[in-house]
């Protein structure tokens, strides 16, 4: 891999140098009710202690830009929450943070998601959602202000509502190159409604940077895992996507780093030793450690490194958008 800038390419200059956004970040945001060390009590049937029960804000586009804007970054958030006290608790906290919510629709249709985060000790975490993650009746405006200023839209849960019907998607995707935006994709796997690979062949060429993390890729590609070659299994899984036009394809896998693929080439960058204590949000927080090099015109490893620095921060402690 050169020191190319993954910004200023030739296919990728900005029509507007002059952005008022740096990053649009649209997808999910939710209230995180986050349980760690959950065991039973002996003394009492069908009654579990835990060692810490904790809200947090959370959902994949609050996490990337609370994460762009703590580190100085101007990031703003496109998605929808209820007229409930869930909302009112994500937009107050997403202002104090200094993201702007002007693009947050409010709707007294919608019933503001929860996710029940369980974490083990490990680390490692299951999740429970409810169907008011499908926000129906929710999608986002490809017309809205910061779609047309944003210098990176970040499409921060993809295959996720409100970003889980392709014709939505391929309209978002569509304004965004229209208006001169990078587009980065996070991934996520479905719960409710499913998008296959194909159903967008017509945008993936628009895609510039995709993070699925290494099951997500796994499931979208279809490709088995090799336990005798694991840098093969990442190489053929970041391919089908390279296959489809995506220019930078960067799988997450956890302990194990990132796999990179590109025109360059295929390299892989091993994670930093850190002890983990929640791996809640440490993807989100990888891609807005990434985008921030990205926005300082780093090259695609330098923006690599910069978001594993940012998601070892993360699992470092509890919840996914805590100081840092």
């Amino acid at each position: 891999m050169n020191g190319q800038n993954p910004v200023m390419t030739e296919d990728n200059k900005y029509k507007n140098e002059d952005k008022s956004c740096d990053v649009l970040c649209i997808g999910q945001a939710v209230i995180d009710c986050i349980t760690r060390g959950q065991e039973a009590d002996k003394h009492r049937e069908n009654v579990f202690r835990a060692e810490r029960i904790e809200l947090h804000i959370g959902g994949d586009a609050v996490n990337e830009s609370i994460a762009l804007s703590d580190m100085g970054h101007k990031a703003a958030i496109a998605c929808g929450v209820g007229a409930d006290l869930a909302g009112n608790l994500l937009r107050t906290e997403l202002a104090k943070r200094g993201v702007d919510t002007s693009e947050i629709s409010v709707m007294k249709s919608l019933t503001t998601p929860i996710a029940q985060l369980v974490v083990h000790q490990d680390g490692g975490r299951h999740s429970i959602n409810s169907r008011a993650t499908m926000l129906e009746g929710y999608l986002p405006d490809p017309q809205m202000a910061h779609m047309r200023d944003a210098k990176i839209v970040s499409f921060a849960s993809l295959f996720r509502a409100p970003l889980d019907q392709a014709d939505e998607v391929r309209r978002l995707m569509l304004a965004a190159k229209e208006a001169g935006a990078l587009i980065s994709a996070d991934t996520k796997l479905p719960t409710f409604r499913e998008i296959r690979l194909e159903e967008l062949s017509d945008v993936w060429p628009l895609v510039d940077y995709i993070f699925p993390n290494e099951k997500e890729a796994a499931y979208h590609t279809g490709i088995p895992e090799d336990g005798r070659n694991k840098e093969e299994h990442f190489r053929r899984m970041t391919e089908v996507f390279r296959g489809y036009g995506v220019k930078n394809v960067i799988i997450k896998a956890g302990a194990d780093g990132c796999y990179i693929n590109n025109a360059d080439g295929f390299v892989h960058l091993p994670a930093l030793p850190v002890e983990v204590v929640d791996s809640t949000g440490a993807g989100d927080n990888f891609v807005a450690g990434f985008l921030s090099g990205v926005l300082r015109g780093e090259n695609i490893i330098a923006c690599a490194e910069r978001g594993r620095d940012r998601a070892a921060q993360c699992i470092s402690r509890m919840g996914a958008s805590e100081g840092q």
